[in-house]
């Protein structure tokens, strides 16, 4: 309700609403950012999502899904780079992170580098929803796809990262 509050203060020309709004987002956003893309683009990228959220809030015709709408603008933003990177460079299928396997502890190292293996859509969907907070209906809606297939991709993400923390000695 306080951001339906700050959308509509800042359509209206309310500075402060908007500069509240980005205090208030502005973490979130770079968090999904960082988890979907490496360091050094995060930063990039999180500047791009709050331009083009100041040039599109004029036109948000829902108040209420500014969330929705703001991971939407965050998911192409991150996209589009993931292209260009795609593009410009071959893959490496096999390629690991370096890291010490014999370590069973997980910590927030071992989640993030487990997490960089999955393939985008479904480290996207496993970082909306269960990182960002999102429902799957609203995870479908950002990433543009059924909710069916958000459900599908959600468990494949799940038995995946399962796969890739055994993998590094990490036993549920």
């Amino acid at each position: 309700m306080i951001d339906e509050l700050l959308v509509v203060r800042a359509q209206l020309g309310e500075r402060d609403a908007l500069a509240e709004l980005v205090s208030r987002w502005r973490t979130p956003v770079w968090t999904y950012v960082r988890r979907m893309l490496d360091a050094e683009r995060a930063d990039d990228v999180s500047q791009e999502v709050w331009l083009a959220v100041v040039r599109g809030l004029p036109r948000l015709r829902e108040p209420g899904r500014f969330k929705p709408w703001l991971f939407t603008i965050a998911r192409r933003s991150v996209m589009d780079r993931l292209r260009v990177q795609y593009a410009d460079e071959p893959a490496h299928p096999g390629e690991e992170l370096a890291g010490d396997p014999a370590d069973a502890v997980l910590d927030r190292a071992e989640l993030t580098a487990a997490l960089a293996l999955l393939p985008p859509a479904e480290r996207e969907i496993l970082v909306l929803h269960y990182l960002e907070d999102l429902r799957v209906e609203d995870c479908a809606q950002i990433c543009d796809i059924p909710v069916g297939t958000a459900k599908s991709r959600l468990n494949r993400a799940r038995r995946l990262m399962r796969e890739r923390l055994e993998e590094k000695g990490y036993r549920p």
